[in-house]
């Protein structure tokens, strides 16, 4: 029984540690049989062992060598096996080094680290957002999951990327979608609209079923399917098409081109957008003076969030209370 059950963990072993646990016994063996064959020659065994070694690898030191003839026998036997299993180990690492770098490019690796940021779908959209991410917080770790793009190098993205369905458990659990910060839910602009949410809303279902409490921030494309987003779990729900219709409404409304969508997009780029409670320093006070206040400490004050309703840019005298909400603006490293 304990032998079957050692043959068992042996064979469940990786190739390249049964393959050194192979040559680690037989250079045993060829140590012991040397040492006790000629004992003054090679006093102990693991001068033997060294010998098998270095003689088994063809480096050939000279430090130690057999004088008898048995001796000298048993060191061609392990010259001819021996020195074709340590060559046959190094190819296999070898090997499994080029075959480890093949499968992190197609997206076959699982990955082994924690609290990682996961992106699903790969589009221009997610790209840019990625750059962003890497190179404001360069030690975030970053996972992306997508299903129509083959193969994707660390050089071209900064990610861990798995290829895979994003709705199906066992690519969810490659990403280790159980210890996620966050997970965004991209939609896919080569689908139709109505197709393009219901597969968005079945990835949001699979992923909160997977972590009931990792924040899920899900794009949707028709503002009829924002209750159904919710209802599947997502934390977060970005209309894409109405903040793109907000926009192109500001460029035809200008008598003159204002370049509102440039502007936006660096304003987005170097700005992040801050919540944060109403400090006590300003309860009672008025807007303006609580503008300056948050001036100092470098936000840039655009409105607060009352009782569920938002006031941007009310009125210089506008009274804060207790329990208000500031909405902000502030440099991504603050």
């Amino acid at each position: 029984m304990i032998i079957k059950q050692v043959k068992t963990m042996f064979w469940r072993l990786p190739m390249i540690f049964r393959l050194l646990l192979f040559i680690g016994v037989l250079m045993f063996v060829y140590g012991a049989l040397i040492h006790y064959i000629e004992p003054e020659q090679f006093p102990t065994i693991f001068d033997g062992i060294w010998w098998a070694f270095v003689t088994g690898a063809t480096v050939g030191y000279g430090d130690y060598v057999p004088l008898t003839s048995l001796g000298r026998i048993l060191a061609l036997l392990l010259i001819l096996t021996g020195g074709g299993l340590i060559a046959f180990y190094i190819s296999t690492i070898a090997t499994e080094t080029v075959r480890r770098e093949t499968d992190l490019k197609q997206g076959k690796r699982k990955f082994k680290g924690s609290d990682p940021f996961i992106f699903i779908g790969l589009n221009e959209r997610t790209r840019q957002l990625i750059e962003m991410t890497a190179n404001n917080y360069p030690n975030l770790k970053i996972v992306l999951i997508d299903r129509t793009v083959k193969e994707i190098s660390f050089n071209h993205l900064p990610v861990h990327f798995i290829h895979g369905d994003p709705a199906e458990d066992e690519i969810l659990e490659k990403a280790n979608i159980h210890q996620a910060q966050r997970v965004l839910i991209t939609a896919d602009h080569s689908k139709s609209e109505q197709q393009a949410d219901k597969d968005t809303i079945i990835t949001t279902i699979a992923v909160r079923g997977n972590n009931p409490n990792v924040p899920i921030i899900t794009e949707v494309l028709t503002k009829i399917q924002t209750e159904n987003a919710l209802r599947a779990g997502a934390t977060t729900i970005i209309r894409n098409n109405d903040f793109m219709s907000s926009l192109l409404f500001q460029e035809l409304i200008q008598h003159q081109n204002a370049a509102s969508f440039e502007n936006v997009m660096r304003l987005l780029k170097n700005e992040k957008f801050v919540q944060q409670k109403l400090p006590e320093c300003c309860h009672r006070q008025s807007f303006s003076k609580t503008s300056a206040h948050m001036m100092e400490k470098g936000f840039l004050l655009l409105g607060i969030v009352r009782n569920g309703q938002e006031y941007i840019h009310p009125k210089p005298s506008f009274t804060l209370q207790k329990g208000d909400v500031l909405i902000s603006l502030a440099d991504w490293k603050q």
